[in-house]
């Protein structure tokens, strides 16, 4: 603190949170318009006392009752100060979503994308390509991702009897929703999971996710990915996890995933073992090494 910020300290309401609640969901600094809190080493941090102007806006989104407001001595709220922090952190933003984007572009091809292939599966494995569907998403490149093809139906072999039961051990699983200092993060074995390829690997709960933590996403559909670097990155420093698998499909686009999760690791401080796998439209692994 400055000697100014310390002439300045009026005694006035500010928010205070508890640590031993806060779980670091994030929620309060949606919530906070004065870009007050981050999230520091798992936990919701009030940054800088001038930058919270102390109405409890964040209060509300909180589901572990960790925040409130309090009345005690504190650097007085600078509306000036909040407005520099703010110009300063949209540039950052726009300067680190400038970079993902460059990131999945360079893991993304736009020609010869299959990962939107409408499928059906069919009986000897041989994909049939049954339909062209001209789109505005393919139409430039002759890109796959929207063609529909047909799978014949496999031969089924092995055949498990009985109820399959669910390996899953947490909830959430989306990337968006997922919070790295969540309990069953912390020290774990996690897979980050392109959203199909659960739906293309038969065995994927026994192979795959079986003892693991999951966050779920889609390189090409979801939006605002960029959050993604940052959570991978949290997931290795904050959860300090043990091993990390990438499970991507065999679709261009989808290598985009590896390099979201690739820039999270390198900007992480820790190091980990890291694994991707590359899954077949046809269900099969075609390729899984060790980074």
């Amino acid at each position: 603190m400055t000697e100014i910020e310390r002439q300045n300290k009026v005694v006035r309401k500010i928010i205070q949170i508890d640590e031993e609640l806060c779980t670091g969901c994030g929620n309060c600094i949606v919530d906070c318009a004065e870009a007050a809190l981050e999230i520091i080493d798992g936990k919701a941090k009030v940054v800088n006392e001038l930058f919270c102007d102390g109405l409890g806006a964040c209060i509300q989104g909180c589901p572990e009752g960790a925040l409130e407001i309090i009345e005690r001595e504190a650097v007085e709220f600078n509306e000036e100060a909040v407005e520099k922090r703010l110009e300063s952190l949209k540039s950052k933003e726009e300067a680190e979503l400038k970079q993902v984007k460059q990131i999945v572009a360079e893991h993304s091809h736009q020609c010869g994308c299959q990962s939107s292939q409408t499928m059906v599966f069919d009986e000897q494995s041989d994909i049939k390509q049954v339909n062209e569907i001209k789109t505005e998403s393919s139409h430039q490149c002759g890109c796959q991702s929207s063609q529909t093809m047909v799978f014949d139906e496999p031969t089924v072999q092995n055949e498990a009897t009985g109820k399959i039961t669910s390996t899953l051990r947490q909830w959430p699983v989306q990337m968006h929703l997922i919070n790295p200092s969540a309990p069953y993060y912390q020290g774990a074995d996690v897979l980050i999971s392109a959203d199909c390829v659960a739906y293309s690997y038969g065995d994927f709960h026994r192979d795959f996710l079986k003892s693991k933590s999951i966050a779920i996403a889609c390189p090409k559909l979801d939006q605002g990915k960029e959050v993604y670097i940052e959570k991978i990155k949290n997931l290795i420093d904050v959860a300090k996890i043990n091993t990390l698998t990438v499970a991507i499909m065999d679709v261009p686009c989808c290598s985009g995933l590896l390099g979201l999760a690739q820039e999270g690791a390198k900007r992480a401080s820790r190091k980990v073992p890291t694994k991707f796998v590359v899954i077949g439209v046809k269900g099969d692994i075609l390729k899984e090494e060790w980074l």
